[in-house]
């Protein structure tokens, strides 16, 4: 049923060095693109699939992520405060997880985001989500649906669905992580709220077989990771139909 998750929570607290001297200043999911910040883009996103309650963590220019929060009016957004220490994509969860609850939650990264050119991407893997069989799943891209992104892909699927990482990243069948993904907050019993990577459940659901994968279907997808690289999403964003105020 769409909308059976409704709680996401979004990475905030990055320090955004590579897109430095536009971070010196600004915190990288505040920076614009097209007219609209990367973190109201991710949010947006959150809200069309359904998720009433998001929980945003923020570190790096921390007071300007709030302020920003408190202006919008969907999500209801709670703020997970890293400023004492930053604590990487793991850590970041485990702190927040108070926040999260007890029910499979949705994390999204607020300096990546994709256009959608039909249903939501969100909806339909918050649809495949089966907590019985998965303990993660990732939304996955093709490397021809993107902008901005130098390599190869992360992961192969195979018939059902399920994740391996890839050994060759320049493999023509692996796929590139989109930056969204699933959680049952079950595999983060007894972690320590201290840095460390996501990566280390990906490893863990993968050796279980509980490590799934959904393609994005009708999107084109956006990372930004130097200030050169802005003018081309614009450009993209532009022929997509997806700058603010188309």
């Amino acid at each position: 049923m769409v909308g059976r998750i409704s709680t996401a929570m979004v990475l905030a607290a990055g320090l955004g060095t590579r897109l430095r001297p536009i971070t010196d200043t600004i915190p990288k999911p505040l920076v614009e693109v097209g007219g609209r910040t990367m973190l109201d883009r991710s949010l947006d996103l959150a809200v069309a699939a359904g998720v009433e309650r998001a929980v945003v963590n923020v570190h790096y220019l921390a007071d300007r992520i709030v302020a920003h929060c408190r202006g919008r009016e969907r999500p209801e957004i709670v703020i997970s405060d890293e400023t004492d220490c930053l604590l990487e994509t793991g850590g970041g969860v485990v702190r927040a997880l108070p926040l999260l609850g007890g029910e499979p939650f949705l994390l999204l990264n607020a300096d990546t985001f994709w256009v959608e050119m039909g249903r939501s991407n969100l909806a339909a893997m918050i649809e495949a989500f089966d907590p019985a069989r998965m303990d993660i799943m990732l939304m996955l891209c093709r490397l021809s649906d993107t902008t901005g992104h130098v390599g190869g892909g992360d992961f192969l699927v195979d018939e059902t669905g399920r994740l391996m990482r890839a050994a060759d990243r320049s493999d023509p069948d692996a796929l590139l992580y989109a930056g969204a993904s699933i959680y049952n907050p079950a595999i983060f019993e007894g972690a320590a709220a201290e840095p460390h990577s996501l990566n280390l459940y990906y490893d863990r659901a993968q050796e279980a077989g509980r490590l799934f994968g959904h393609v994005m279907e009708d999107g084109h997808w956006f990372t930004v990771g130097t200030p050169e690289a802005l003018p081309a999403a614009e450009a993209r964003l532009r022929e997509l139909g997806g700058a603010s105020g188309n």
